[in-house]
């Protein structure tokens, strides 16, 4: 079977730290895979709510996620502390892709690694909007 190679970038400027509850484990006793994207998502907020923005309002548009890709390595368990680094790339101008990386602390196990696709888009029109000069500012400065 052919995997999906995804290379991360050589930093992240963002990290933050969600644990595994109970309802967030299987019946295989792991992880599951979908509430992995729960827990990214959770930590996407956070990067934006670092720069000081709300998903419904980053310089006064909204975003929406147009794509995801993930890259599964290792299970993660009930209990454990992971670390999820975000950062900015490949920007467009409507779009840019937010790179993640999920590990483990205690051990530094890397768990998953992917990326959203996300978009800004026009509140009036639902359309692709141009990413705020000042967002992109601070998006190439991670």
């Amino acid at each position: 079977m052919a995997r999906i190679v995804f290379d991360l970038p050589p930093h992240f400027g963002f990290d933050t730290e969600v644990q595994v509850y109970i309802n967030h484990v299987n019946y295989g006793g792991h992880l599951d895979n979908a509430l992995l994207l729960t827990l990214v998502s959770e930590a996407r907020v956070r990067f934006f709510r670092a720069l000081g923005y709300a998903e419904n309002d980053v310089g006064g548009l909204p975003i929406v996620v147009g794509d995801v890709l993930a890259q599964y390595r290792s299970e993660a368990f009930y209990g454990e502390q992971l670390r999820i680094a975000m950062q900015p790339t490949d920007l467009s101008r409507c779009a840019f892709d937010l790179a993640w990386c999920v590990t483990e602390n205690s051990q530094g196990r890397e768990v998953a690694r992917g990326k959203h696709g996300i978009v800004f888009t026009d509140p009036a029109t639902h359309r692709a909007a141009s990413i705020p000069e000042a967002v992109r500012a601070q998006l190439l400065a991670l």
